[in-house]
């Protein structure tokens, strides 16, 4: 009994030595911050706006820039021997993709569909995919519907005719890998909006720069999963091609492609997802379709309209997911025949479950074709518009009480302190000390010296108070998301009824358009930035729901059944176990969440949000290229600064 005191005492000091350099470290902290505060209050000059001397003048030269591009357009060589022709021929694509489309029976797209999703998945899938397609007729949109999904063929064929090659390249070279990275992480960080900006400028409005700039935001996810599939290949499969005398050529089509090809259909998967979170926001240089309605119906805040272009984006989304799901399942042998007799060929194909559907479809799709008109029927008409727009009217009336003190209290107590803090109150050389220090303490001197360099560049390019509102509308919005999440992924983790109950309300979150997320909210709270953050808390809250239920359930069964043994209660036991073993997985949904409520900040600067989003909107809106090129890269340098600090923190919970 004496030796295990001894040893526990023993075992004990460590932890109480760990905790008092703790405390040292963070009394140090804070004595540095508060001595800077006061240098800065001796020192006048330090305690006022960022030098404005200081300014790189990026805003001036992307201005010039602009400038020489309008007045060169016609004559410069660069436009005429490359954007002008290239231009003509991303056009000629999506024309001809929406005049099939267009121009083709109603009934032969669903019918095409249906097929593909028999022949790919089965019957379900199939009567899925017809039924996504006919409520998108129903709702009155299926002119919009096919001009988006032309719009999706061109953009995303693009993203893989590019992605996956550089994709291929990345994993034959380690040092192409590494030059590429920085830039893939840039597109991947910058919001989708400020892409626009230098797009419109190189190829005008309508349909080409819509298609550019999906092509851009699309591009990451097929590069990367295309550069881990080959990557992840078995050694033991190349060494045996090369014992062969395979080249390497042979080596990459004949063994490693193939090998890789699930990763690869998983990044064609997460290219055509992404190339549809873009939709909605290329409609604002001239791109048609259901964006446009989305677009169109937030401007007149008709919430109904907006829904329903919406649901047709999430149904269009979820087809085209299934369907490349299923083709990066599928085993092309299944389809071979052996028999060379012709009439045993017939009837082992007649007796084919694929081909016996196929007949019905074509049947059916044959039978519609004769009995209907080319134009998806008026008369069928689904009318959700009026019914949510009545609802969403008797919430703004009935929840007044709430919705104005609601707004109110965010407004007064959380938005304006914070902002007004980093905005006003704090000197810029001591909001940037904490970030340095933070990132010190996280991660160590080479990420605490990026993050300080990162902050000091916000004011180098006359961004630092728009920054600062920006900052603090992300810190606000985090907290408040994070609080929401996780009990909810707690209540989900410890009950699969509650986890039944969320799974559909998460996904439609997940899917829906963010601009749809904006119309009822801006109608329940006005325009400002509550709207702003109500709608990121929205679109950030299920990856923290998910995150937090999955890291709870993989917490091993034996730590909790040892717990219970020991007496302890539900609550105990999420407390004292199940939390502390699932922390990688809640930092990781923080780092998650806080990627996607910055990632709104540019829509929510279109409801009156300030900062960055809505400098970027300016930018884009009154052709101010300038202003909304420094927002966009201070939206970058922000989202580097936030993602890399929340990284390492997370890293260090595994």
């Amino acid at each position: 009994m004496s030796n295990l005191t001894v040893t526990t005492a023993s075992s004990a000091l460590p932890q109480a030595n760990v905790s008092v350099g703790r405390a040292w470290r963070t009394v140090g902290v804070v004595v540095l911050l508060a001595g800077m505060w006061l240098l800065c209050l001796l020192v006048p000059s330090l305690t006022d706006e960022f030098p404005a001397q200081w300014n790189l003048g990026v805003r001036e030269a992307v201005d010039g820039f602009s400038q020489w591009v309008i007045s060169n357009r016609i004559t410069s060589p660069v436009f005429v021997y490359f954007f002008d022709p290239l231009s003509a021929a991303i056009d000629v694509f999506v024309r001809a993709a929406e005049n099939i489309l267009l121009g083709a029976h109603w009934a032969v797209i669903i019918g095409l569909t249906a097929l593909a999703g028999w022949l790919l998945g089965g019957w379900k899938l199939a009567l899925g995919c017809a039924l996504g397609l006919f409520l998108c007729g129903l709702m009155g949109l299926w002119p919009q519907t096919m001009q988006t999904l032309a719009l999706m063929i061109v953009s995303v064929s693009i993203a893989l005719v590019i992605g996956v090659p550089l994709g291929i390249a990345c994993a034959l070279s380690d040092r192409f890998d590494r030059a590429l990275r920085p830039i893939l992480d840039a597109m991947q960080v910058m919001p989708a909006f400020v892409y626009l900006i230098p797009v419109v400028l190189f190829f005008g409005v309508a349909r080409v720069p819509a298609v550019v700039a999906t092509v851009i935001y699309a591009i990451p996810p097929a590069v990367r999963l295309t550069n881990l599939g080959i990557r992840e290949v078995q050694p033991a499969a190349v060494e045996a091609a090369r014992a062969f005398g395979s080249t390497r050529g042979q080596i990459l089509r004949k063994v490693q492609l193939p090998l890789a090809l699930p990763a690869i259909m998983a990044g064609v998967n997460q290219t055509i997802m992404m190339a549809l979170g873009i939709v909605v926001i290329a409609a604002m240089v001239g791109a048609g379709g259901l964006g446009r309605e989305v677009y169109l119906s937030l401007q007149r805040l008709q919430v109904g309209r907006a829904f329903e272009a919406g649901l047709a984006i999430v149904l269009i989304a979820v087809i085209l997911d299934r369907l490349s799901e299923a083709l990066s399942k599928i085993d092309p042998t299944q389809y071979a025949i052996r028999d060379t007799r012709s009439s045993r060929v017939a009837y082992s194909v007649l007796r084919r479950p694929s081909f016996v559907g196929a007949l019905v479809i074509l049947a059916l799709t044959a039978l519609c074709v004769f009995m209907f008109q080319d134009a998806f029927p008026d008369e069928w008409r689904l009318g959700l518009a009026q019914p949510i727009d009545d609802l969403v009217r008797w919430m703004r009336d009935s929840l007044f009480f709430v919705t104005r003190p609601l707004s109110d209290f965010i407004t007064l107590y959380l938005l304006n302190p914070f902002r007004d803090l980093l905005r006003d109150v704090a000197p810029w050389p001591v909001v940037i000390a904490a970030v340095t220090v933070v990132a010190y303490f996280v991660s160590g001197w080479r990420l605490a010296l990026g993050c300080a360099v990162g902050m000091f560049l916000l004011g180098l390019l006359g961004m630092w108070p728009q920054s600062m509102d920006t900052l603090s509308q992300v810190l606000v919005t985090t907290a408040m998301t994070v609080l929401l999440a996780l009990p909810i992924g707690i209540a989900a983790s410890q009950s699969d009824g509650v986890r039944r109950i969320l799974r559909p309300v998460l996904d439609f979150l997940q899917t829906v358009p963010t601009f749809v997320y904006l119309v009822p909210v801006v109608m329940l709270f006005n325009v400002g930035r509550v709207p702003g953050l109500i709608a990121s808390l929205l679109y950030a809250i299920p990856v923290g729901i998910k995150l937090t239920d999955l890291g709870i359930r993989q917490v091993s069964p034996e730590a909790v059944e040892a717990a219970k043994a020991f007496g302890s209660t539900r609550g105990q036991t999420i407390v004292k176990v199940q939390l502390p073993l699932a922390r990688s997985a809640i930092a990781l949904s923080v780092n998650q969440m806080i990627m996607m409520v910055l990632a709104m900040v540019v829509i929510a600067g279109m409801v009156g949000g300030a900062g960055l989003g809505l400098e970027a909107v300016i930018g884009l809106t009154r052709s101010e290229t300038g202003i909304g090129i420094s927002a966009g890269l201070c939206i970058v340098i922000l989202a580097m600064i936030l993602d890399r600090i929340t990284q390492a923190w997370a890293a260090r919970q595994s």
